[in-house]
């Protein structure tokens, strides 16, 4: 879908590289590269931390808390892992940017690894993101996708938002839950998934019928365009179906982030994914 539509194109922002306080923020939010980076994941917040902590799949590399995060994580009996270094609240402020809401937790982390598209189960839903930049959007996507169980994200490898600072605070923990398939070609990618079955449909305001009005089917793979031109023309070539969210109301455009939620609704309840 189109984003006249879904508000302001993505900004820089996130977390500030631990052994640089004070500096200004880091590395850009989003990759323009043609692999993911190597560098270490920046969690902090509440969800967002100690889900990390709860996934044995992710690897701690250094956790910063204040004595009532410590204290907290105590009480709910979520281990550290690793030794924690115990700070004042404001030792954490001079590691992150000046709006980030940490909650005195901060933890340096490896990335999860990428699944193979192959590897994809053939049943439920995927989201599939055609270079959307804005890494408040997806964090808000991928806490949406994991609240409908959706089976993995697949994006690209450039003009995406690395998994780490604002993303990782916006999705609230669901980094850890939902699987990131990160691809080179997005229209090889669709293509693989065409190939395996899943019904490829993509959500532009130009779409040729409702998405209401589509036969969907597992599995599923819902496809969201980037802020501001919406799908790229392969993309749109390389969809099964383009649909489009029409809206009763006086406004009749959505921001992505709310136009994920609400085509996740439709096709979880289309396959009848609400009664599993």
């Amino acid at each position: 879908m189109k984003d006249q539509k879904f508000g302001p194109k993505g900004a820089r922002g996130g977390a500030k590289p631990f052994n640089r306080p004070g500096k200004s923020a880091g590395r850009p939010a989003w990759r323009d590269r043609d692999s993911q980076s190597d560098g270490p994941v920046i969690l902090y917040g509440w969800h967002t931390v100690a889900m990390a902590l709860a996934n044995p799949r992710r690897r701690i590399r250094k956790l910063t808390l204040t004595e009532n995060a410590a204290r907290r994580l105590a009480e709910e009996n979520i281990e550290t892992r690793v030794p924690p270094e115990i700070v004042r609240p404001q030792e954490i402020d001079r590691l992150l940017s000046a709006d980030a809401v940490h909650q005195g937790l901060l933890a340096e982390a490896e990335p999860l690894p990428s699944p193979d598209i192959e590897t994809l189960t053939q049943e439920g839903m995927v989201l599939v993101l055609d270079q959307i930049t804005d890494p408040h959007n997806v964090g808000a996507i991928l806490r949406s996708a994991a609240a409908f169980a959706v089976k993995a994200i697949v994006t690209t490898a450039r003009h995406s938002p690395e998994a780490t600072g604002v993303l990782a605070k916006a999705a609230s923990g669901a980094l850890e839950l939902v699987p990131i398939v990160t691809v080179q070609n997005l229209a090889r990618a669709l293509t693989a998934l065409n190939e395996r079955g899943f019904q490829t449909v993509g959500l532009d305001s130009e779409g040729s019928e409702d998405i209401s009005d589509v036969a969907l089917r597992e599995p599923l793979a819902l496809v969201l365009g980037a802020e501001g031109k919406g799908l790229r023309q392969l993309t749109r070539e390389t969809c099964s179906v383009v649909a489009r969210l029409d809206m009763p109301g006086e406004i009749k455009s959505l921001n992505v982030s709310n136009a994920a939620v609400l085509a996740l609704y439709v096709g979880a309840s289309r396959l009848g994914l609400m009664k599993r």
